[in-house]
């Protein structure tokens, strides 16, 4: 994003600071490059989020502030409240992803152990502003998208102490995260910056970006590669391992009657409920679970679910593929059944062994997962393709 807005505004842009979980070496001189953690922060994205509240207090008044927001932005920007530590923070996210929570329900409490999320990075700011963001959220809620540091939070201080309780004991969190949520829930704490509030009437904020956009993109290279393209409009949510097998049957009703080589393209965002101690992200095991029935159609099918940045979980893959052989040369390589490795939240190790893990290194733009299903009549992709 800090490239192209480069190459269209280089004479315009006094100085820039980007946020990234890898070096860039495609930036332009005017704009520093800083590393953060992603998806759980630590003391570079502590020092990123300080450097970005300073370089946006410090635009003065007459001139203006760009501000890019692209999925990851909660952790690799990250400045706790007051009385919080980057301990607690990270404690608190990891135990609310290992317990399966959603984006949504995870930036409710980002947003209120933040001193910069949840509009208040805006707040800060003197100059107009506008903000471009690219969303990896189903439906696309500037309020979540990066935690949504320049637009209002409707969330609540209660509402994020709700979620504690959802994810665990409330007393199983951070003593600070706790004590912080139930002052502000007491109204001991200022809340976030809520809708309607002046503050904000500097700032405007703009989706540029979406599954959308990736869905879009996946059928015109679909259909130039002979394939009839359905996109389903309903999102890919949901627990992955239940979320594999439903997109697998939503495809086949769509591409029920095959008689062209059918792509069927979902997008969303899946979450995994860690339990075991394996090795795996969301899309292995969407890809993982869906085997079976894969094996189990009249039609020859195959199934690819992967990041579109690139990164599955802590993998160094975006996502793996199976087709209605991946059932039976699992069992001749005597990996054992699928399950099992479902059961360890071990996909990786399982697809890494067949060779079908899908391994693309960063794409530098993130706007959620995609599932792309082939349904090929008479087992013949077009053009005797005999690849995904």
């Amino acid at each position: 994003m800090a490239s192209a807005v480069d190459r269209r505004l280089s004479a315009k842009v006094v100085a820039g600071l980007a946020i990234g979980a890898h070096p860039s070496a495609d930036l332009p001189p005017s704009v520093t490059w800083m590393v953060g953690s992603h998806p759980i922060p630590d003391s570079r994205s502590v020092e990123a989020g300080r450097r970005a509240l300073a370089s946006a207090q410090a635009v003065p008044a007459d001139h203006g502030l760009l501000v890019l927001v692209s999925g990851g932005a909660s952790s690799l920007v990250a400045l706790p409240r007051p009385g919080i530590t980057l301990a607690d923070k990270q404690a608190t996210t990891r135990r609310l992803l290992l317990g399966g929570a959603d984006i949504h329900v995870l930036n409710v409490v980002r947003k209120h152990l933040s001193a910069i999320k949840g509009g208040q990075l805006a707040v800060a700011v003197r100059a107009p502003t506008l903000a471009l963001a690219i969303s990896d959220v189903v439906g696309d809620d500037l309020s979540v998208i990066g935690s949504g540091p320049t637009v209002p939070d409707a969330s609540t201080f209660a509402e994020a102490l709700d979620v504690l309780g959802r994810f665990g004991a409330v007393g199983e969190f951070p003593a600070a995260v706790v004590a912080l949520l139930r002052a502000g829930a007491r109204g001991g704490v200022p809340e976030t910056p809520k809708p309607g509030d002046e503050r904000l009437a500097h700032v405007t904020t703009r989706v540029i970006g979406s599954r959308a956009s990736a869905a879009a993109g996946a059928a015109a290279a679909a259909e130039s590669l002979g394939y009839r393209a359905v996109v389903l409009s309903d999102p890919v949510v949901g627990v992955a391992r239940e979320a594999g097998p439903r997109f697998v049957a939503d495809a086949i009703r769509l591409a029920e009657d095959v008689r062209v080589p059918t792509c069927v393209i979902g997008t969303g965002e899946t979450t995994v409920v860690v339990v075991g101690r394996g090795r795996g992200g969301r899309n292995q095991e969407v890809a993982l679970s869906a085997a079976g029935l894969l094996a189990g159609l009249a039609t020859p099918a195959a199934l690819l679910s992967g990041g579109t940045d690139g990164i599955d979980g802590p993998t160094d893959a975006a996502g793996a593929m199976c087709d209605g052989t991946t059932i039976h040369r699992g069992a001749l390589a005597g990996l054992g059944a699928p399950e099992d490795y479902l059961r360890e939240n071990d996909s990786y190790r399982f697809f890494e062994a067949m060779g079908d893990l899908v391994v693309t290194g960063p794409t530098d733009t993130n706007v959620g997962d995609i599932q792309i299903l082939l349904a090929m009549p008479g087992g013949a992709p077009p053009g005797e393709r005999d690849s995904i």
